[in-house]
């Protein structure tokens, strides 16, 4: 009788031809219903808030604009925040995805470069030193901040010889030291302490198409970037020995990465505050549906992490009227003990 071959060698096998295009099939399957279920979402964000307005309204404000109150409601208020929160939450889903492979990490999520700490650092010092009050004001200090913060860490992560765990490290220290500026800061200035109150908790409710306006463009770069860097991200997640022997250019993969995280992540913070829990969650969610592939889970993190940041968002909306709870509270509530669960898996996905 002849022995079977063990359990690793049978999975290192190559699949039959037929069932790789099966799980393509149903990848693709998957990411069009996914795609469906986030225009339903976009749709309940413009129809559904703190006020209750007629479907027949909502439809008269989009198509019929007659400058009316419900008209004004759904055009200036509701589609503004509907658009922002599906550029931010596609920008949240992706930098994750691309973090939790530089850093070979399932965990991991954007402020672990200190791309957060770099915003609210830079978002602080505008409000304190330089007298800035509008959101519009905001953006172009956070995104500047975040952009210095990630350039700092990966020179302290030693540059050509980055390693996962030298910048995440760096970028512990950064943060740490960050978030120690902030709090120093609003502990001696009370009027920056008011005004970044409502900022640092992580909210949609002051979009308008001005804010839109000046993030879209980084965030449109970073996510044709981060579909670009695909590939190569694959083979970063088999190791450095195993990745240059594919052809892979270390160095230049990790720095489009951080060029990514940072393009994504920033102009995210800069627009709505460091809204947690998006980009750690959903990443790690789709994970364990699509597999390890890049190739997919970049696409299916961009589609389903505005799922969860507007259906949050609209759940702020409707629990609290005539008043809101910020998104980021509502993510953070909905998020943690979804994803404890999924930790406390025995077969958790792994990357």
């Amino acid at each position: 009788m002849v022995d079977s071959p063990p359990e690793s060698e049978q999975s290192a096998q190559p699949l039959p031809l037929t069932v790789t295009r099966k799980r393509r099939t149903l990848r693709a399957a998957g990411l069009l219903v996914s795609v469906g279920v986030l225009l339903l979402v976009c749709a309940a964000g413009i129809a559904v808030g703190a006020k209750s307005i007629p479907l027949s309204d909502v439809w008269h404000g989009l198509f019929h604009n007659s400058g009316t109150g419900n008209d004004v409601i759904v055009v200036d208020v509701r589609l503004p925040r509907t658009v922002l929160g599906l550029l931010v939450g596609a920008a949240l889903g992706l930098a994750g995805a691309v973090m939790q492979a530089l850093t070979r990490n399932p965990l991991a999520e954007p402020g672990l470069l200190g791309v957060n700490a770099g915003a609210a650092a830079a978002v602080v010092s505008a409000i304190s030193f330089f007298g800035v009050t509008s959101i519009t004001g905001y953006v172009w200090f956070a995104f500047a901040g975040a952009a210095i913060v990630s350039v700092l860490v990966y020179a302290l992560g030693g540059s050509r010889s980055a390693t996962p765990v030298r910048l995440a490290l760096a970028g512990t220290a950064a943060t740490a030291a960050l978030f120690g500026y902030v709090n120093a800061v609003q502990l001696l200035d009370s009027a920056a302490l008011d005004r970044l109150r409502f900022w640092t908790v992580g909210s949609l409710a002051s979009a308008d198409m001005s804010t839109v306006g000046k993030v879209w463009p980084f965030i449109a770069v970073g996510i044709v970037l981060a579909l670009l860097i695909a590939r190569p991200l694959n083979a970063l997640e088999m190791g450095d020995d195993t990745a240059r022997s594919l052809g892979a250019n270390l160095t230049r993969t990790r720095v489009l990465a951080m060029v990514c995280v940072t393009l994504l992540c920033g102009g995210a913070t800069a627009a709505c505050g460091p809204i947690v829990f998006v980009g750690l969650m959903v990443p790690h969610l789709v994970r364990a549906i699509t597999g390890p592939d890049m190739r997919w889970i970049l696409p299916y993190a961009a589609v389903l992490s505005p799922v969860l940041l507007l259906g949050a968002d609209v759940v702020g909306r409707v629990v609290a009227r005539p008043a809101e709870v910020q998104v980021g509270i509502v993510t953070a509530i909905i998020g943690g003990p979804v994803f404890i669960q999924l930790v406390r898996r025995k077969r958790m996905a792994q990357l």
